[in-house]
């Protein structure tokens, strides 16, 4: 049979059973992460995945994902459809093998799909065994086929149902509240921003995400479509779009031809940011891997080269390090992988050491390239890198200042900083308090067995717009990383924090209700996201919910936290109650403070977390940056209390 033939004969015999599934319901955790917010979600990436992976074998262009009004999701693209004959080991449908046979996929036969995106290929059965109800609707050959399920259970036999010009798969779930117990509700945002990295990665493939639990004053659906024509180029230019660029345009190169297909684009920018994005097969590999370091190591070495023989280095006093050369860079390197090998603590780290030197390669020629081609360009970049370097050895200096103020013991603890008594970390929380009026407040309202309390003096520095050494000479910033315990700057890596020496496990910011409020809570999110990513990775990073209300009738009172709360209050209290406004958390006493912001019996957190690394530096490059119109945009369609004058 000819490699052509074998490409296109998707068939029962290409679908592979590997093992039961009778665990996946006892030990979800195993197979999706969590199950949490984010292990809902990746339900839906896992159904989408099948539909990508026909797109990348070149078999379907358009893809279509839907949150229907019951809360329900359905996802169906325009693919060969998954097949429906007989699977001769198993002796029923291929389709019912797919859907009730964890690992069962064409994904597993590599005459059927090359490469494929899923981490581990658990595939649309773990979402089936994880779904009260499941439907799968198979448009194949003319035909109309459907199957339906019961927490992974088939309900009858595949039947026909009809006939039909299309073809395609379509699923639709309803996630089993018995094992997602925190949430079944999807987020539009979450979904949102995965569909469209996707179209991002996979450029030609139409995906329409449709919300439609929610209906305009029009009566049309909330929608989006996402189309990519460029792939990463338009990537990095929506990451960019609101930073400053220094070179023309954005440099790329898409090698398909190798064992390894390898893409990437970059841009430098005026930032003193470093955001590199990396994927293979489709999934964002946060901790990178080898793709990484061949990517760093072909920029490193093609950039040194040409610097040297510019003599652009000449008068520089000391060596240019590997940072340097990646200050005010934005990448995304995007790989695909036959058999992908996984390790890290997330599973999200590429360990294929055969991967290193293809990408290396790539990226070298195509900086080489570029750099010939665009002198002037080449310069800047160079001028940039030497900035890069002269700032960073008084970062250092600065950093070695912090790492010196930094607790030995109890003398080193910034003065302002209210300790707690309780020495496990596990048990401490560190409340970030918005001024000293407050934090006074918050000092006399606590539990000084393991809260402590650091007030804030006003706005802290907006570090987005800062060159690093700033950013360590800044008395607020220093008294963070100082009460944390945490320094940033290893020998290894100098972005690095030492969160093992971290004093407090919750990290909680408590700023005013208001619209100073929330850009002080912005701007130490800002500061984190930035210089302390792995607090937020690791889940200590909390944001306090103080009241803006308080309804008072009588001996009855009541606290209210939007306006909705407050309506309701006062009627239950019949009507004409006293409401106070709180502008800010100076105007509670202590006790009030503590009841309903600070008591872990009755207060509400909420935890700070990453769904998208690249969508969270978009927004915080957006919000924080210097071009005003698109920020203008994203606080009119999303401020709740804001006011914005022109």
């Amino acid at each position: 049979m000819s490699e052509e033939i074998k490409k296109n004969n998707y068939s029962a015999d290409s679908i592979q059973a590997l093992e039961g599934m009778e665990h996946v319901r006892m030990r979800p955790s195993m197979y999706i992460g969590d199950v949490g917010v984010r292990g809902l979600h990746h339900l839906v990436y896992e159904v989408v995945d099948n539909s990508i992976d026909e797109a990348m074998g070149g078999h379907c262009d358009a893809i279509s994902v839907a949150i229907n009004e019951d809360g329900s999701v359905t996802v169906e693209d325009n693919g060969r459809g998954i097949p429906v004959d007989l699977h001769k080991k198993e002796g029923v449908s291929a389709l019912e093998v797919v859907m009730t046979k964890i690992g069962a996929g064409g994904k597993f036969d590599k005459d059927s799909y090359k490469v494929s995106g899923g981490l581990h290929g658990v595939g649309v059965s773990v979402v089936n065994a994880l779904s009260v109800h499941m439907k799968s609707t198979v448009f194949r050959e003319g035909k109309i086929y459907e199957q339906e399920y019961e927490r992974g259970k088939s309900l009858y036999p595949v039947k026909q149902i009809g006939e039909t010009d299309k073809r395609g798969t379509r699923q639709t779930f309803f996630p089993d509240d018995t094992i997602f117990t925190q949430t079944t509700e999807f987020s539009y945002d979450t979904l949102s921003a995965r569909m469209r990295e996707l179209s991002f990665l996979n450029k030609g493939i139409t995906i329409t995400f449709t919300d439609k639990r929610e209906v305009d004053e029009k009566g049309e659906f909330k929608s989006e479509v996402f189309h990519s024509d460029e792939g990463l180029k338009e990537y990095i230019r929506y990451l960019d779009g609101n930073r400053e660029p220094i070179v023309s345009h954005v440099i790329s190169m898409d090698n398909d031809k190798g064992e390894i297909p390898v893409e990437v684009a970059l841009i430098y920018n005026t930032s003193y940011t470093e955001n590199i994005f990396s994927y293979v097969n489709n999934i964002n590999t946060h901790e990178g891997g080898t793709h990484l370091q061949g990517f760093r190591s072909g920029l490193t070495r093609t950039l040194k080269k040409y610097a040297d023989a510019s003599g652009l280095l000449d008068k520089l006093k000391f060596e240019i390090a590997g940072d340097d050369f990646r200050e005010g860079l934005t990448a995304i390197i995007s790989v695909k992988v036959s058999e992908p090998q996984f390790e890290g603590q997330t599973k999200t780290k590429l360990g294929n050491r055969e991967v290193v030197s293809p990408v290396s390669q790539a990226v070298g020629e195509m900086l080489e390239n570029y750099l010939e081609e665009n002198p002037n360009d080449a310069k800047l970049i160079i001028q940039k890198v030497i900035l890069a370097a002269q700032a960073r050895h008084a970062a250092k200096k600065a950093r070695e200042m912090v790492q010196r103020k930094t607790v030995m013991g109890g003398g080193g603890l910034p003065g302002k900083l209210s300790d707690c008594s309780e020495q496990d970390p596990a048990r401490c929380e560190v409340y970030l308090v918005e001024g000293d009026s407050a934090g006074g407040t918050a000092k006399q309202g606590r539990d000084r067995n393991f809260q402590a309390i650091l007030p804030l003096r006003g706005k802290i520095l907006n570090v987005e717009k800062a060159m690093h050494h700033k950013v360590f000479e800044n008395e607020e910033i220093r008294n963070i990383f100082t009460a944390l315990g945490v320094t940033v700057g290893t020998a290894e890596d100098s972005k690095a924090l030492n969160l093992e020496k971290l004093r407090y496990h919750k990290v909680i910011i408590m700023c005013d209700a208001d619209v100073d409020g929330s850009h002080i809570s912005t701007l130490i999110l800002t500061f984190f996201f930035r210089f302390m990513k792995e607090l937020i990775e690791e889940g200590h990073v909390y944001i306090a919910a103080p009241p803006l209300y308080l309804v008072k009738k009588g001996n009855k009172k009541e606290y209210a936290w939007n306006d909705v709360q407050r309506d309701q209050a006062n009627e239950r209290m019949g009507g004409s109650a006293n409401i106070q406004r709180y502008k800010g958390l100076g105007e509670m006493n202590a006790e009030q403070l503590w009841e309903t912001t600070m008591d872990p019996n009755f207060r509400t957190l909420r935890q700070v977390n990453i769904d998208s690394l690249a969508e969270a530096d978009q927004v915080f490059s957006m919000l924080m940056g210097d071009e005003v119109p698109p920020r203008r945009e994203f606080i009119e369609k999303n401020a709740v209390y804001a006011n914005i004058d022109a």
